[in-house]
């Protein structure tokens, strides 16, 4: 009963709106190192655009950034988009599973969590629940036409070309478009995921030019990777060094390209086919399972949901756009007041407390766990961390991170719970 206690509020707190917040956030530019390709002439170039490295002390002016894109063009830009999206199913119409929806909204909230594993039963909705986040996801500022997705206030988020262009003093389009989700097939080539150098401008105009990958597309936004435990181990590898610094370094052709890969990493899976790699689980900020549904009537009124999507779905996502304006809205307001939301210094001495007596390796638990309850306080529209809202997440952000015993049978999940239970008490 006890591990109950967090999950049992998920539904009522997905349906009810929070009280939006605001709070203003300014970014203050940091000096970076920028990496560089050489030719063999001896003269350095960035990304392999032919720009020459400045000697001396550069200083970004952000302010210069500032070029909106024209409110017709924008309103092309989201027409064209919707007219090729699939229809996905929509994230409010789901039934149940309430610890792998929580799970998901706390990582839009607050990116910097670290994903989120599902690990279930097959036909449990991990992918459909994965995929119709779609319609949730913020709007984002990126400099237009970018592949990079570029901040134009935050340099350490920039591609090569546009911390060029903002040295030189000129002024970039900035476009508002939503958080961008990409899917990465199992069975993608290395070149595809990190990209490649571009064979046709070298053949036609002799030019060695970057072809950017599914990184490039996934900076600012969510790599998700359907059966992650089947993944060919040298792509795991490359996910990881990518998780890990932030950037994606590509190596061809004797040149070398570096880019921001900033993403959230989703991954689901069924646990029958295969665990994963230590290392790649402990990339995962929370963990959540997803069993299949035992009631009836529940099951029932699932079937019947997803056979009135498959026959008109159009009609379904407008019976459903009132509560998912108002989930949109939820989340918006905790993005904007996330950075007010506070947490005592005893509470989090308890939460490495338990990190402490379960024995977690390394810090990274005690850094999820803050995060995900400050995310879960602004999700309910409150300023402060309460002893429930870490009840809540605890059980996500440590299952996966504890050594594995094969003589224990009770659920690492529990093991949580009842470590909790005996600090906070």
């Amino acid at each position: 009963m006890a591990g109950l206690l967090g999950l049992s509020s998920c539904a009522a707190l997905l349906s009810s709106p929070s009280s939006p917040s605001s709070s203003s956030s300014s970014s203050t530019p940091k000096a970076c190192l920028l990496p560089s390709l050489s030719t063999s002439s001896g003269k350095k170039f960035y990304g392999g655009i032919g720009i020459p490295i400045k000697k001396g002390r550069s200083h970004f002016h952000v302010s210069n950034v500032a070029t909106e894109v024209s409110p017709t063009e924008k309103a092309k830009q989201r027409v064209a988009a919707k007219g090729n999206q699939r229809p996905v199913y929509p994230f409010a119409a789901i039934v149940g599973q309430d610890e792998m929806k929580l799970c998901l909204l706390l990582n839009v909230i607050d990116p910097k969590i670290g994903g989120v594993m599902i690990m279930g039963d097959r036909g449990t909705g991990k992918s459909t629940t994965v995929r119709s986040l779609v319609d949730l996801l913020p709007e984002i500022k990126v400099v237009y036409g970018d592949p990079f997705n570029s901040d134009p206030e935050d340099p350490e988020a920039m591609g090569m070309e546009v911390r060029e262009s903002i040295l030189r003093g000129e002024d970039l389009p900035v476009a508002t478009t939503k958080i961008t989700m990409v899917d990465l097939p199992l069975g993608a080539t290395e070149d595809r995921v990190c990209g490649t150098i571009d064979i046709e401008k070298a053949l036609t105009e002799g030019v060695k030019a970057f072809e950017p990958g599914l990184l490039a597309k996934a900076n600012r936004g969510i790599l998700y990777v359907d059966e992650v435990n089947l993944l060919d181990d040298h792509l795991v590898d490359v996910l990881l060094d990518s998780a890990a610094s932030g950037w994606n370094t590509v190596e061809r052709e004797g040149i070398s390209i570096s880019h921001p890969a900033r993403f959230i990493l989703i991954g689901s899976g069924n646990p029958e086919e295969g665990e994963l790699r230590p290392q790649l689980l402990d990339r995962f900020g929370m963990h959540a399972q997803v069993g299949t549904v035992r009631d009836a009537e529940l099951r029932v009124k699932i079937v019947e949901e997803r056979a009135r999507f498959d026959q008109n779905p159009k009609e379904f996502r407008t019976t459903y756009d009132e509560e998912q304006q108002k989930l949109q809205d939820q989340i918006d307001a905790a993005r904007s007041s996330l950075s007010s939301v506070q947490i005592d210094h005893e509470l989090r001495v308890k939460i490495s407390k338990v990190c402490a007596e379960l024995n977690v390796d390394g810090l990274r638990g005690d850094i999820v766990t803050n995060r995900a309850a400050k995310a879960l306080a602004a999700l309910k529209g409150r300023d402060t961390v309460s002893p429930e809202d870490i009840a809540t997440v605890i059980p996500n952000c440590l299952r996966h991170r504890l050594r594995k015993d094969p003589l224990e049978s009770i659920d690492s999940g529990l093991l949580v719970i009842e470590k909790f239970y005996e600090v906070f008490s």
